[in-house]
């Protein structure tokens, strides 16, 4: 298989999982973290290596080296392997995403924005999702029982029990503290904003064809989906805090699935599990939610003024608040926009990142 991303939390498990297993590893990619690829790549002998940072490239201890977003493009054209995983992080993800499935290879996706942007360009049915939310609904829908609702949950983040009137102070390394998971930087801050869930939201909308989504906070992450039938009945998915499970259903065969891959919750040691409404005063992001599914191409819109906003926090360049105030205001901005091919979205891209950093210039 091929794991792009593998330096990350989804890349490291996967690999770990392909030790376990017996998986070949043919190709392997990350963003700068050269060293432990250099590990990487002494454990798992690939084939092919991709490095997105250019001046790194001559740290890498390979000699097939590819380099930037047009090297993954170029590494994924020579490799032979059916499967690749897609745990890179934010819009980068797409490209990849789309060619992996024109060369007629299995997408494992984790990179949750190829959806949240380009959903409609993506065969969804042949996706094998990482994110352990759609790995539950999954999971739950091999029920045919007709639905009435899909349900997945939030954790809370960071925040979860901060008062409103704190966060306007609260600073990245504060929101970097998730309670349950140990993710990267932005989806960290993503999940205290509820920006990660409102692209799960619309993740599930393309993997599942429901506009019929609900979330709700269920702060231990115990439970990570549910599933409303029609007949009155509901389910729900429980398992550990561990994304290798979600990862092995992507890219294991079911004789493999029939050990044991993570252990099985001690319900007698459950903590009480309690749902609560999402908070639209604290996690203002998650107000977009029926206007992104009644119009999905706004997703470019709200995945690059997020991003922009995330990385401008992390570097202590912006407020916590302007994060989801400058997302809100670029729906509004650019509300009108249709996405009619690939081309369209990388141009609304750009458009909106300009725009965004005219907004976070403003406020400094």
């Amino acid at each position: 298989m091929v794991v792009l991303g593998s330096t990350g939390s989804i890349g490291k498990t996967s690999l770990n999982l392909a030790a376990k297993f017996d998986i070949e590893v043919e190709a392997l990619s990350c963003n700068s973290n050269y060293e432990l690829l250099n590990e990487q790549i002494l454990k798992f002998n690939p084939k092919f290596v991709c490095i997105n940072d250019e001046k790194l490239a001559k740290f890498v201890k390979h000699k097939q080296v590819f380099v930037g977003e047009k090297g993954i493009l170029d590494m994924l054209e020579a490799c032979k392997s059916n499967l690749a995983i897609n745990s890179l992080v934010g819009f980068a993800g797409l490209a990849p995403s789309v060619k992996i499935q024109n060369l007629g290879k299995k997408l494992a996706l984790a990179n949750k924005e190829s959806l949240v942007v380009g959903g409609k360009f993506l065969n969804t049915k042949a996706i094998n999702p990482i994110d352990s939310e759609h790995f539950g609904l999954k999971f739950l829908l091999e029920n045919k029982t007709p639905i009435d609702r899909l349900i997945i949950t939030a954790s809370g983040g960071a925040f979860y029990k901060t008062p409103i009137k704190a966060l306007k102070n609260v600073k990245a390394k504060d929101a970097l503290k998730h309670p349950n998971w140990d993710m990267g930087a932005k989806i960290t801050i993503d999940s205290a904003t509820m920006a990660n869930k409102l692209f799960e939201v619309l993740e599930a909308f393309w993997l599942f064809g429901t506009d019929k989504i609900d979330a709700v906070i269920e702060p231990t992450s115990m439970i990570h989906a549910l599933v409303a039938f029609k007949d009155g009945s509901t389910s729900a998915h429980l398992s550990k805090t561990d994304m290798s499970l979600a990862i092995a259903h992507a890219i294991l065969n079911k004789r493999d699935l029939s050990s044991q891959i993570t252990e099985n919750l001690d319900l007698l040691a459950l903590k009480n599990i309690k749902f609560h409404k999402i908070n639209l005063k604290k996690y203002p992001i998650f107000a977009l939610k029926e206007q992104l599914l009644s119009n999905p191409d706004l997703g470019v819109v709200v995945n690059r003024a997020n991003e922009s906003c995330v990385y401008k926090f992390l570097k202590g360049e912006c407020g916590f608040l302007d994060i989801s105030r400058i997302t809100l205001s670029s729906v509004k901005k650019f509300q009108d926009i249709k996405i009619s091919n690939l081309d369209d979205i990388f141009a609304v891209d750009k458009e909106v990142e300009i725009w965004t950093q005219k907004e976070l210039n403003k406020r400094n």
